[in-house]
């Protein structure tokens, strides 16, 4: 499974290197980050990943496979 993920603000390439497996884009005011999710023990861990560094997820979703 492939997802987008949209945080508020414009994290710092020191906050970005906290998620390896994701790549990420800064949009507006958001930073998108994207990349495979293996299943949904990964999918919950990378929310409490960004809970813990104080992130705050506006958006997620699933992307179709290519």
């Amino acid at each position: 499974m492939r997802y987008e993920i949209r945080v508020e603000g414009h994290m710092s390439e020191t906050l970005t290197k906290a998620f390896p497996e994701l790549g990420h884009v800064i949009v507006s005011d958001q930073t998108v980050l994207y990349g495979p999710v293996v299943d949904e023990a990964h999918l919950y861990g990378l929310l409490a990943r960004f809970q813990s560094l104080g992130l705050r997820v506006v958006e997620m979703r699933q992307l179709p496979e290519r």
